[in-house]
């Protein structure tokens, strides 16, 4: 039934040999991968103002001249992930590019702040487009967290699907959303033009505003420039590309950021002309379409957009984070598992851990957007600085041909991203002070995997383990709890193995029941000795335990090998084995932990 289900859901197993059938063009990839930072234009101007409203509505036309800084940037950071697309063309981004300029420390910032940044792209994601659903149905409100919930479910599902397939689906809302802010910003341009807007609904650029400072101005920047979170994910996920996976992930990269620039600059300029003032339960986007077209056919069209654009933005962080998690494993510091592929060719196991934790961190936060955008904001510009910063040291050590105009580039990109990262901690501490914890924290288990798996490899190498003791004899521990079939195989599978003495244990809670067994185990088997150990406590584990460890010791003295075989029937139907007590299964848990004892298990397998 189960697998049923997984057919119906993930679809059927492919080859490993249609991997390449799974590679992106620059069309879905421009859908997939750039979804997350196209999306941010519905809130990163909401951001701005949401500064900028705590000294006035005068202070709105501050956002034109924030809104020209954070253009700059967004340059800067196309041009130098350009540069590492290139420079690194097997993918890793900022962890790959700062593990190899400037340590494996500054990598695994990038590489804990990107994953961490990449499970609160989904948060956020899925939360600022649930807040578009209930900005155009407000009675849907109180049910955010649920919605949220649901939505991720369905992205992580989808994802398990595979890439092509995801993106052939996600392509269609994000460009029907890159259409809708293109007819929403022209029409409010020709609106504006003709004079339909009035002109007095906002302060004219260069009004002076009581109580405004350069604090306020660079706290504003930085919320503004969560609008360009996203940015990177392509540089991480050339491997997903069709061949020549570095020009066409350069492609899609400029595709991004010209896009990116446009409705940015115009959602920006719309609100400052139409004197948008931010609100809690309806989005400045929300808005402006209103006052554009009225609440019509056209605004719930770019409400509509705009939530899917916004659900579906998270699927950058499913894209990017299993292959960020493969680059991180490969290097030893998170679990092996994340280099799996699934049944549909995709790190199944990386997908399935982000839907997990993004459902957490939305329920943990409420649903709040507001509360997880500058985490979400710093989490990524971290590794931003690092990056660009690694590719300074790059050109500063080979020195390739046109390396200074390429040091330049990364170098205002650095510095520029230094500065965000900055004014996040010092305007927005008391909102992104565990930053200071959990990166600590992530590197030390980081360190703590990468310590076991190189303990493990050198206890397992031939050439450092210790020598093994020959085996003079075997001697077989078998644990019964009746006479029958299931018993008697074991018995059968033991005597098959020749062994030099099979011990048959028997824990009786009541001294009738001791003696009755005796009797029956002489007639059915006496040539098997049987050891009979009392348990009043009614507990079946502790003696079972204590008489292995004697056995053990003693057999270890003559080089003998110690096997439990434990007797276990196999229900037909999978239920059924809530039905009983699952002894076996505790008493083989139990003594994996025990050393020079093997632990088998013979399977009898019920008919009905």
């Amino acid at each position: 039934m189960l697998s049923t289900i997984k057919r119906l859901l993930i679809g059927r197993p492919l080859k490993s040999t249609a991997l390449g059938e799974q590679k992106l063009n620059k069309t879905k990839a421009l859908a997939i991968l750039s979804s997350d930072a196209l999306s941010s234009v519905a809130y990163g101007p909401e951001q701005i103002l949401i500064v900028l409203v705590t000294v006035g509505a005068t202070a709105f036309w501050y956002s034109i001249p924030i809104a020209i800084g954070v253009l700059i940037l967004l340059t800067a950071l196309i041009l130098s992930y350009r540069q590492i697309i290139h420079a690194y063309p097997h993918g890793g981004g900022a962890y790959v590019v700062s593990k190899e300029n400037l340590g494996v420390l500054p990598g695994l910032i990038s590489g804990g702040s990107l994953l961490v940044d990449y499970i609160l792209t989904v948060a956020v994601s899925v939360s600022a487009g649930t807040d578009a659903i209930t900005s155009a149905f407000p009675s849907l409100h109180e049910h955010t967290v649920l919605i949220a919930s649901v939505f991720v479910i369905f992205i992580t599902i989808l994802n398990l699907r595979g890439v092509t397939e995801s993106a052939s689906i996600l392509a269609y809302p994000v460009y029907l959303f890159v259409v809708a802010l293109f007819v929403l910003i022209g029409v409010g341009i020709y609106k504006i033009a003709t004079g339909s807007i009035p002109p007095d609904l906002h302060a004219s650029i260069g009004t002076p505003v009581a109580g405004i400072s350069l604090f306020l101005l660079l706290k504003a920047f930085a919320s503004g420039s969560s609008a360009l979170t996203g940015v990177e994910a392509i540089s991480n996920a050339i491997p997903n590309f069709k061949h020549p996976a570095p020009i066409n992930a350069s492609r899609t990269l400029l595709a991004m950021g010209g896009l990116l620039a446009v409705l940015f600059s115009g959602i920006v300029y719309l609100a400052y002309y139409y004197g948008i003032s931010p609100k809690v339960e309806v989005t400045v986007v929300s808005q402006i379409a209103e006052q554009t077209f009225g609440r019509h056919f056209m605004y719930f069209f770019i409400q509509g957009t705009t939530a899917l654009i916004l659900i579906l933005a998270a699927n950058t962080g499913y894209s990017a984070f299993p292959l960020l998690a493969v680059n991180l494993a490969k290097d030893k510091f998170i679990p092996r598992i994340f280099t799996a592929r699934g049944d549909r060719l995709g790190y199944s196991n990386g997908i399935i851990m982000l839907g997990f934790l993004s459902i957490v961190l939305i329920i943990s936060f409420h649903g709040r957007t507001e509360h997880l955008i500058p985490l979400y904001a710093v989490g990524v510009f971290i590794p931003f600085t690092l990056s660009q910063t690694g590719m300074i040291v790059k050109w500063v050590r080979h020195k390739p041909a046109g390396w200074v105009s390429k040091l330049v580039i990364n170098s205002i990109g650095a510095l520029i991203s230094f500065t965000v990262s900055m004014m996040f901690f010092i305007t927005k501490f008391e909102q992104v002070w565990s930053v200071i914890i959990f990166l600590p924290l992530i590197i030390f288990i980081f360190h703590r995997i990468k310590k076991h798996y190189e303990s493990v490899g050198e206890q397992l190498r031939l050439s450092t383990c210790e020598p093994t003791m020959p085996i003079e004899g075997n001697v077989f521990i078998l644990p019964v709890s009746g006479l029958t079939h299931v018993v008697e195989t074991s018995i059968n599978y033991a005597k098959s193995l020749s062994a030099q003495q099979i011990i048959a244990v028997y824990i009786p809670f009541e001294r009738e029941d001791e003696t009755i067994f005796v009797e029956k185990w002489k007639k059915w088997q006496p040539d098997i000795r049987l050891v009979t150990l009392h348990s009043p406590y009614r507990t079946i584990i502790q003696p079972l335990m204590k008489f292995v460890d004697t056995v053990e010791r003693k057999a270890r003295e003559s080089n003998y090998q110690v096997t439990v075989v434990i007797p276990q029937f196999i229900p037909k139907k999978g239920w059924h084995n809530i039905l009983h007590n699952q002894t076996s299964l505790m008493i083989r848990t139990r003594l994996l932990y025990r050393k020079n004892v093997i632990v088998t298990t013979v399977p009898y397998h019920l008919k009905k």
